[in-house]
């Protein structure tokens, strides 16, 4: 993978201000790659996260919000928890798929903003508890809808059905959780 930190830039520094104000402190990075290093999406992005983080730095907003890593970043803290100087990179990852759609950047691949939409809708649905078999149906049909791949379709059944074998999923919602009104409220004042 090239480096593209590497290629000639002109800093802008507008969005560097912004990650600023909003408390993420991104400033203090010196480049040491453990955030990359320890992500476990990397096969999936197109920059990885150091790279992400230095190109915020210098404010190249075409470059960062035309990535698909923003939005195939998990949210799973590995980087942050990596990071020797503190580094919410997780929570910058977050910043920036937020900053891109009040921007009304459109994703690079629209299957994950249905995944997102999918997700939500499903945490939304099932009030507050993620029913993943109900989720990778949606999903599922979503796609097969799109696009038919009887050979895909196949393989994610083959695989739905070991994780049920073996208890990893389950074919019911999950069970009642206490706060559903709560939950609905979020939702509301979100308009979600």
């Amino acid at each position: 993978m090239e480096n593209p930190t590497n290629q000639l830039l002109r800093p802008q520094y507008v969005l560097p201000e912004q990650l600023v104000k909003a408390n993420l402190a991104v400033t203090s990075c010196f480049q040491c790659r453990k955030c990359s290093g320890g992500c476990p999406l990397t096969f999936a992005m197109d920059l990885l996260p150091h790279h992400v983080i230095r190109l915020a730095l210098l404010g190249q907003e075409e470059r960062v919000f035309d990535s698909m890593t923003i939005w195939v970043c998990s949210g799973c803290q590995t980087c942050t928890s990596r990071c020797p100087n503190g580094i919410d990179i997780a929570g910058t990852m977050d910043w920036l798929k937020e900053e891109a759609v009040r921007r009304g950047r459109t994703l690079p691949d629209d299957m994950v903003a249905t995944f997102h939409r999918i997700f939500l809708e499903s945490l939304r649905d099932a009030g507050g508890r993620l029913s993943e078999s109900g989720l990778l149906r949606r999903f599922t049909l979503f796609k097969m809808r799109r696009q038919p791949d009887f050979a895909g379709l196949k393989a994610d059944l083959s695989l739905g059905w070991k994780l049920w074998k073996r208890g990893r999923v389950r074919w019911r919602g999950p069970s009642a959780l206490r706060g559903k009104g709560e939950i609905a409220e979020i939702f509301r004042k979100v308009e979600f």
